[in-house]
């Protein structure tokens, strides 16, 4: 198997089942790059090194998902529209394990 079904609703509030390669190494926030379901220059601005909380996410499924590392909670408690379950789309990295997740973009 080297890919897995991802769900993103973005910006929007558009649905998209994406289909996401587990064979190389790509994290939540280069998918969505990857696929332009964020309009360019508003999506990982520091390109993933948790310093801008752009690609903040909710993430709506029950998912096994990597600890918050200490970065990203500091970052997450200087954001805009922080949720329970909000998250830095570039710390989680895509593997088998996260078949089906269902993420929201968070806004701008």
């Amino acid at each position: 198997m080297s890919d897995i079904n991802i769900f993103i609703k973005d910006r929007d509030g558009v649905s998209h089942n994406i289909k996401a390669p587990i064979d190389i190494s790509i994290n939540l926030m280069e998918l969505i790059r990857l696929h332009e379901l964020a309009e360019e220059g508003t999506l990982g601005i520091c390109g993933g090194t948790a310093m801008c909380a752009s690609c903040q996410c909710y993430i709506e499924s029950s998912h096994p998902l990597p600890k918050m590392e200490a970065e990203e909670e500091a970052m997450l408690s200087e954001a805009f529209y922080v949720k329970e379950n909000s998250r830095l789309s570039c710390q989680i990295n895509i593997n088998a394990k996260l078949s089906g997740l269902s993420l929201e973009i968070a806004p701008e």
